[in-house]
């Protein structure tokens, strides 16, 4: 019988992380949509939508989470037909990956952290409220929620960094958020009002509160791609070509 239990070993030789997982027979293993780079003939992917339950209500569940955050309505199963199934990933965006044991400790992952989960660990995409789903951006109607035992890979845009709580609080970018405990109560809100957060340039945070464990990214794409914008050529152009002149140049012609 297989154990599910996911083997992976993530090359340390390469400027950006490749993850490479080892499958026996019957074995299975959960990875993001698009994250396959290639995988051997023992191997099959197949698509399940991307909640848990059955019928109509998994159906509402995936498309939910897809139409406010951006997610895919579809996970991606890698099954293997022998003991020698080896598939490759990589995240979609540069940073870090990074191994979490599920088991006494479970976690709930921000839009876009989730890479891999072994067979013998399941995640459950539980309801938030309204004003968390609309306002937050935070996995949309459902946030991922994993539980079980096995492992769990999540990805970052830059490095990951580890913050440990004991009965206390912390305010982060909820754009830096890549996932936290299970045990930890969180609140998403502007940061000193709608004044205030357009002054600071700090938008949305995400108050934690209690005991457990934070995972958050050096980078935030959201600013990345506000600064990429500069560069990108539309029209023929680019918006700004990278320089104040050309900015307004562009807004005058």
């Amino acid at each position: 019988m297989p154990d599910n239990k996911m083997k992976y070993t993530i090359d340390s030789n390469m400027q950006f992380p490749m993850i490479e997982i080892a499958l026996e027979t019957g074995e299975f293993a959960y990875i993001q949509r698009g994250s396959m780079i290639y995988h051997n003939a023992a191997v099959t992917l197949t698509s399940e939508l991307n909640a848990k339950g059955s019928g109509i209500g998994k159906l509402f569940k995936a498309a939910g989470r897809a139409m406010t955050s951006g997610e895919s309505v579809f996970i991606t199963k890698a099954v293997s037909s022998n003991d020698n199934g080896i598939i490759a990933l990589a995240p979609s965006t540069p940073g870090q990956v990074m191994p979490l044991d599920l088991g006494a400790k479970q976690y709930r992952l921000n839009d876009g952290a989730f890479l891999a989960l072994d067979g013998s660990a399941q995640y459950t995409m539980e309801r938030q409220s309204v004003g968390k789903a609309f306002f937050g951006g935070q996995g949309g109607l459902f946030v991922m929620s994993t539980n079980g035992i096995g492992t769990l890979l999540v990805n970052a845009f830059g490095s990951i960094k580890k913050i440990e709580l004991q009965n206390q609080e912390i305010t982060i970018d909820n754009a830096h958020v890549v996932a936290w405990s299970d045990t930890l109560d969180y609140n998403i809100h502007l940061e000193n009002g709608f004044v205030q957060s357009i002054g600071t340039g700090e938008g949305i945070v995400n108050t934690f509160q209690g005991t457990g464990e934070i995972y958050v990214q050096s980078l935030n794409i959201e600013t990345f791609a506000n600064i990429m914008k500069n560069y990108i050529v539309t029209d023929g152009r680019s918006s700004s070509s990278g320089n104040p002149l050309g900015g307004l140049f562009d807004a005058l012609t």
